[in-house]
């Protein structure tokens, strides 16, 4: 990309006309009465200095603003978080209690959205999603490639870990597991949903205290309006849970050193995840270097050639009387 260093000597641009301006009105002989009948070439050509001369002004001015070819690199220095959105895809979560842009959508849909504005936020950050209804599985590896995110979470659908149960435990087992794998000063997990744990071979609490012995905090988030809102095939059949056990949520927070947040609509979802990202801060170090090579030198060749040519002119072909 091409940018300029000293950008302020383009200010001084309106002197480039002084040399026009100078020459305007002189006579390049030595009389009126000397003048021809008629135009000649020399006559022609006479203001050609003065343009020479603002032209090779104008040259310099940009010269000395010293164009620039500018390559800019970050360097990451130090990891960031590592995070892991562990996602409940349930029959309950079908449950459209939630809007986006004025649309009932369901609670998948809308964490789904939140979640996506999320991680453009953390751009220093490891992210991976772990989904769970009655199993548990990683979803997305922990990554730091954020563009992959959103097809992924498009892919995320209910019931797509089973449709009749809620594995807590699984879950929070399977997300440590992930965030034991890489090392990172500081390793998140951030749990969504609006059910209790009704499946899985590990409860809540267990997985929880596990957890914590390693360092991970895992924020839990419960979702819906206590069950209402009007449900698709999956939520009145395959259930899932939809009854929020918010005693179990808040001791897994506190468990492991983190909070629980409630949120029945929308926007209370994204206050919740803007709340987490401001107590989350990224210790990741971004150094930005930057490659610069200059390019004022043809411009100054240039300027320098513009000013020899108009003294030239002006001492020999075209060179006025006093």
């Amino acid at each position: 990309m091409l940018e300029l260093h000293s950008p302020a000597w383009l200010f001084a641009a309106p002197l480039c006309l002084a040399p026009l301006l100078r020459g305007r009105g002189r006579v390049p002989v030595a009389s009126l009465a000397a003048l021809p009948a008629r135009q000649t070439l020399r006559l022609l050509l006479a203001p050609l200095p003065e343009l020479l001369l603002s032209l090779s002004l104008a040259l310099m001015l940009v010269a000395l603003a010293r164009p620039q070819a500018v390559e800019r690199e970050r360097q990451q220095e130090k990891l960031g978080v590592d995070i892991l959105l562990v996602l409940d895809t349930s029959g309950s979560m079908e449950a459209e209690d939630f809007k986006l842009k004025g649309r009932e959508v369901n609670r998948l849909e809308a964490a789904k959205d939140v979640i996506e504005r999320f991680a453009e936020g953390r751009p220093d950050d490891r992210i991976g999603i772990v989904v769970f209804g009655e199993e548990a599985f990683t979803q997305l590896p922990l990554t730091a490639d954020h563009r992959s995110l959103p097809a992924f979470l498009r892919q995320i659908q209910i019931g797509m870990a089973g449709e009749r149960g809620t594995a807590v435990g699984d879950a929070i087992a399977v997300a440590s597991q992930r965030l034991r794998a890489l090392e990172a000063p500081e390793r998140v997990a951030i749990l969504l949903t609006d059910g209790r744990s009704n499946a899985g071979q590990l409860a809540p609490i267990q997985a929880a205290e596990a957890a914590a012995t390693h360092g991970i905090r895992i924020y839990t988030i419960g979702v819906g309006g206590g069950g209402g809102g009007r449900r698709g095939l999956l939520g009145f059949f395959g259930g899932g849970g939809g009854d929020l056990d918010e005693a179990s949520l808040k001791a897994i927070a506190e468990r492991t050193g983190a909070q629980y947040f409630r949120a029945d609509d929308t926007e209370a979802l994204r206050e919740v995840y803007a709340t987490i990202d401001k107590l989350e801060k990224s210790p990741a170090e971004v150094e930005e270097v930057v490659h610069a090579e200059e390019r004022f030198h043809p411009w100054a060749l240039g300027a320098l050639g513009a000013l020899l040519t108009s003294l030239a002119l002006s001492e020999t072909v075209l060179r006025r009387l006093p």
